[in-house]
This record gives structure tokens, C-alpha cells and sequence, in this order.
């Protein structure tokens, strides 16, 4: 399949930070308005230095490229116009539902509170949506709030989303660096928010190995995972069989969700290039894996990116990619009806279209 035909596929994102996928132009226009620095005002260059300066081999390196755009959403008006291209952006490139989550923490001014932020964000989800809708295309996009994991392990996000819960904010995080912040420490942050009936992801997985899985399902009880491909360091893959660990074979038996980020994860270290990524092998053993772009603009790419990326490393076809697709809208925290309704009317049909 061609990039043309996998940008009619319709797609689900769970894995996308806001921060991570503006327009290089946004970040320029935005960046010149509140007088920050800029490694260059050419939008096009500027593309080409994020890519470049996150593909380093390190999370914590990878992270810092954050500085810019985080500096570029410190207003209303620039939170709802990131929120708003966002979803114009993906809508475009064939999503149907997507979770883009974030930081409010880092966005707080003067001007600019927790409450204001999210009342931001949920603006522009709402403008980008309906000016999808008049393009003809159909998106719903939803806000995951994170925490950073180096923080203060406070309820005070926690309790943002609980607050947001029926205006579109649908799950909580952690993000940040993962190695020396073991997800642990927000232990009882994820019992508030199950004593809330409310569902949460965490990464892990991603910079630190299946101990960092364990710690967020057995400690913190998480039922989605994001990133989760240092998983494949507990199965034994020498033999003619693998040999599942007890956590790998603990994930595969509960087909607990991975959001594996194939491109993102080549630029944080995990592979040397995308034919030797885990996500072909677990794909291939029946793990429930999707697949997104975690940061758009800074891996320089899109979900149609991503699915040709693995359909030419590992062969993956329409059946394949169809079966993600449903795992992943099934996965996600949208409400039941909204799930039936965008799986009996778009993903569906258009498979078998």
C-alpha cells in the first residue's frame, strides 16, 4: 500500500502530545510574539532542526526540543490555534479519534491558569473538529491531562481532569523522563483517580526496561500503556518458540493496549533503524499494539507516515492495519456509544471500502 492509499485509511491516535505537533510556522509566528528565541524564523529549517536535534539516542536529550514549543502555547490565543491545527492537521491525514494529550503545568502565566488552559485546549479541539466536519471529514478529539513524573506527585492535575471529565477531558498521565521517576511515586494520584471511575495511561517501557512496565501495571494498576516495547526484553526470542517472562506473558493473556510510537522510538534509542523496532515482533506473537506519532513535528511525521513506515519494514497489509485500528478505538477512553458510532460508521466501512 501506498502513503496515498494509507492516508484514506481511517486512523485512531491515542498517542499524541499537543506539544510535540505544532506547525513549524505556529512556532515561529508564536515564538516571535512573545520575544523567545528561535534556532531559525524559516519555517521549513525549523522542520528539519527539531527532527535533528531530537534524534539523539536519548529520551532526555529528545525532551529538550520542548523548550520551543512549550514557550510557543503561553497564551489563549496560541493554545487555541495549536489545539485547532492539530486536528485539522490529523483530520486531514485520515484520523477519526484522537487523544491528544499534555502538560497544563507548563503552561501556566500570569494571564493563564489550570482552568483557562484546559478551557483553551477544549476550544480549539472544538473549532479544528468543526472545521473538519465542513471539509467533509469526520474527527473527534478528546484531552488526556499529564503530570510531569518529576514533579511533586500532587492530586492537583488529577482533580483538573475529574473537574473536565464531561467537556472533553477523557484520561490522565504521566510524562517526562521515565528513568529515576518511577511511576510508583504517583501511586496515590492513580488510586484518587480510580476511586473517581477515571481511566489513565502511563508511559513506560520507553527509556527504562520491563521493570518500568510492571511498576505501572501491578503498582499503579494502569490498563494502557504508553510506548511499553522494552516489553520484548522479557521474552526470549533465540529458539524456535519464544519463551514469554511472566510480565510478557501477563500482557499478551490481558491484551493490555500498548501505544507504540515507532518513529519516536528510533530517536530515543530503541532501534538502530525500523526493521529491527519490537513492534514487528509483537505485532506478529498477538500483543494489542497501535500505532501513532507521539510528536508530530518533532519525528518530522504523520499516522500515514508511521503505517507505511511498518508496512514496508514488516510487510503489514490492509488486515493488519485494520485490526489495529479497532483495537486501538476500542482502547481508548472514549464513551462506549462514541466508540460503537465511530467504529459501525467510518472505521468499518472504511476497511471494507
Amino acid at each position: 500500500m501506498d502513503l496515498e492509499q494509507l492516508k484514506r485509511l481511517p486512523k485512531v491516535a491515542l498517542h499524541d502530545h499537543l506539544d510535540g505537533g505544532l506547525r513549524p510556522q505556529t512556532v515561529v509566528d508564536h515564538l516571535g510574539e512573545v520575544g523567545h528565541e528561535i534556532p531559525t524564523t524559516d519555517a521549513d529549517l525549523l522542520a528539519e532542526w527539531f527532527y535533528d536535534a531530537a534524534n539523539s539516542g536519548s529520551l532526555v536529550q529528545y525532551l529538550q526540543t520542548f523548550d520551543y514549543t512549550v514557550a510557543a502555547m503561553r497564551t489563549r490565543d496560541h493554545l487555541v490555534r495549536v489545539a485547532r491545527e492539530a486536528v485539522e492537521d490529523l483530520a486531514a491525514d485520515g484520523v477519526v479519534y484522537a487523544e491528544l494529550r499534555y502538560a497544563p503545568e507548563q503552561h501556566i502565566t500570569r494571564d493563564l491558569g489550570l482552568r483557562a488552559i484546559v478551557e483553551a485546549v477544549r476550544d480549539g479541539l472544538q473549532e479544528g473538529m468543526d472545521l473538519a466536519a465542513a471539509q467533509g471529514r469526520t474527527i473527534l478529539a478528546k484531552q488526556i491531562v499529564t503530570s510531569m513524573r518529576h514533579g511533586d506527585p500532587t492530586n492537583e492535575i488529577a482533580e483538573l481532569a475529574i473537574e473536565y471529565r464531561d467537556q472533553g477531558v477523557v484520561g490522565f498521565d504521566i510524562a517526562g523522563a521515565e528513568d529515576g521517576f518511577s511511576a510508583h511515586r504517583f501511586v496515590k494520584v492513580f488510586e484518587y483517580l480510580r476511586r473517581h471511575n477515571f481511566p489513565y495511561t502511563i508511559h513506560a517501557g520507553e527509556a527504562v526496561g520491563p521493570e518500568s512496565i510492571f511498576d505501572a501495571l501491578q503498582i499503579c494498576a494502569a490498563r494502557r500503556i504508553g510506548h511499553g516495547v522494552r516489553l520484548v526484553e522479557d521474552i526470549e526470542l533465540g529458539g524456535d518458540t519464544p519463551r514469554f517472562g511472566r510480565l510478557a506473558q501477563y500482557v499478551l493473556d490481558q491484551q493490555i493496549p500498548l501505544e507504540v510510537c515507532p518513529s519516536s522510538n528510533l530517536q530515543t534509542g530503541i532501534a538502530d533503524e525500523i526493521a529491527q523496532h519490537p513492534v514487528g515482533v509483537l505485532h506478529d506473537l498477538g500483543f494489542n499494539i497501535s500505532i501513532n506519532c507521539d510528536n508530530r513535528l518533532v519525528s518530522g511525521t504523520t499516522m500515514s507516515r508511521e503505517f507505511a513506515l511498518v508496512a514496508e519494514a514488516f510487510g503489514w497489509g490492509l488486515d493488519d492495519f485494520r485490526r489495529i485500528t479497532v483495537e486501538a478505538m476500542r482502547a481508548s477512553f472514549a464513551h462506549h456509544d462514541e466508540k460503537q458510532r465511530l467504529l459501525d460508521e467510518i472505521i468499518l466501512p472504511g476497511y471494507a471500502g
